[in-house]
Formats: structure tokens, sequence, C-alpha cells
């Protein structure tokens, strides 16, 4: 059955993932739009074997203005918004739990719904380590939820009432291990510069708090409190509590070498990146 819903997907260069995502969410949602930020590949060629796939060219400046400008400029006929990216897919349960909760009427003072991602890594669900359930705001009705305006680690902001929904949504989060470095070096550079910078953000970002009943406030939370610590100390503590205290090593192999990319590396690349900063800031004062 279709759900009265609009999927707004990101692209670029995604040959390798676009169909698979398609193909989860075609038949699903009333209506798609591919936002493609200049493909070079075989991604639009891919797309054009689609009927009433609307495929919009849009530069990209970064991942937030993205979202949002897909969210306050496209065409949408239906009230709710599903976000995805190419290496998401959605679960069978996730669309049944949706539907369900269409069928039966969704209240005027729910304006969104929480999922959680299952990371899939080298083929495996990264299931511990505090990895699952990790719950993003992924679809709301128009008008009620925009993307923080963050360089990094950006979450979508709802008004009013969330719920969590059943089903996951599966991320694929590296094609190999080159691309999953690269893109954490990438990000890593966007991170850096904004603990170093100190950014006050606005109130379009969600703010911490271990009380409120909103998984990524309580993240949020715990990240503000990790970056308290001195740098380079906190990326051991990080890992010691994910791996450790937290069972990573119960996914195994190729769990150790997510856990210690993604929980150590990724966070002591930050600090270097930002130790980097402060030095270079250290020597245009002295000059």
């Amino acid at each position: 059955m279709t759900a009265p819903i609009s999927a707004v997907i990101l692209t670029y260069n995604e040959e390798n993932n676009i169909k698979d995502c398609i193909d989860s969410v075609y038949g699903f949602a009333e209506e798609i739009f591919v936002v493609d930020s200049g493909s070079k590949d075989q991604t639009l060629a891919i797309l054009s074997g689609y009927e009433n796939i609307q495929v919009i060219n849009h530069p990209f400046e970064n991942y937030s203005q993205q979202r949002n400008w897909a969210i306050n400029n496209l065409p949408f006929s239906t009230e709710w918004i599903l976000n995805m990216d190419a290496d998401h897919r959605l679960t069978p349960e996730f669309k049944q739990d949706v539907t369900q909760r269409f069928q039966t009427g969704i209240s005027s003072n729910t304006n969104g719904f929480l999922a959680s991602r299952k990371t899939i890594f080298m083929g495996k669900w990264i299931k511990y380590g505090g990895h699952y359930p990790t719950y993003h705001a992924v679809l709301f009705r128009k008008g009620f939820g925009l993307c923080e305006d963050k360089l990094y680690d950006q979450h979508f902001k709802v008004e009013g009432e969330i719920l969590k929904l059943k089903g996951d949504i599966i991320d694929l989060i590296t094609e190999s291990l080159s691309t999953f470095t690269l893109r954490h070096d990438k990000w890593s550079n966007l991170e850096a510069s904004e603990q170093f910078s100190n950014t006050d953000y606005n109130e379009k970002v969600i703010k911490g708090s271990l009380s409120a009943n909103n998984p990524i406030a309580q993240r949020r939370m715990l990240k503000n409190i990790y970056q308290k610590f001195p740098l380079f100390v906190r990326p051991f503590i990080y890992f010691f509590i994910r791996y450790f205290l937290r069972l990573g090593f119960l996914d195994g192999t190729r769990g150790l070498i997510f856990h210690f990319l993604q929980c150590f590396w990724f966070r002591f690349l930050i600090d270097a990146k930002i130790y980097e900063l402060k030095q270079k800031q250290r020597e245009q004062g002295a000059d």
C-alpha cells in the first residue's frame, strides 16, 4: 500500500547504491524526489529507468543546506516528508509500521517520527558498542521539520511531538575501507573546524539534554560532555566505553575494525586537526 508521504533522496555519484535505495521506497512513498548535485557516473541513467521519479539538480554547498533547500523548495503534494540518503534502505518492518499508523490515523499533535538506523559495515550488522538502536528523525510533517545548520553531525529538528517507529532503516556506511576513511577524513575537517571555532549555534539546533524525551537530545548532551575532556585523552576514553563497557567486542573482527576506526581513529584525527588549527593560530599570533 502506498503511504501519503514524499521521499527525498540526496545523490552524488551513487551508481552503486541508488537502485537498491529506490527499490526499497518505490511503491511505498506516494512520490519520490531525487536531488542530485551533478553526478558524473551512471546515477542519472539508472534513475531514468524508473517512472514517476522527479530528479532535480541543485549545486551542493553542504549537507544541511542541501536538505533544507529540498524541504523548502520541492513541490510536495503530501503532508509528510521522508528524508533518505542513497545508502539507506527501508526495511519491510519500517514500511509496515508507517502504513499502519496512517491507516489508524496520526494525532494532530504528532509532527514527526524517529527510526533507528541499522548500520551495516563490511557486510555485517554492527549491533553492539552502543551503536544500535540509534534514532534519527527521518519522517515529519511539512513545515514542522528542518535540518540543523551544522557542518557535521546534523540532525532533523522537529517542532512538536515525535514518536518512535518499530522498523529500522538500513544504513550501508561504506563501500570499502578506502571510501570509509576518505569520507571520515573529510568529515573530521568539518568537525574540527566547528569545535575549534566554538560555533554559537542558534535556536534551530537541537540542544543537549539528558532529561529530554528525545534520544537525539540525549546523544547531543553526551557529545557536549565528551568535548569538555582534553584533546587526545577523550578518544581513548570513548573507545574504551564503546568497545569494552558497551560490548563492542561482541561484533567480532569486522566490529573491531569499525569501532576502532569510528570510535578512536576518527576522534583522534579530529583532535589532531584541532591541535593543528591551534598551532597555526599561535604562529599567526606570534607574527
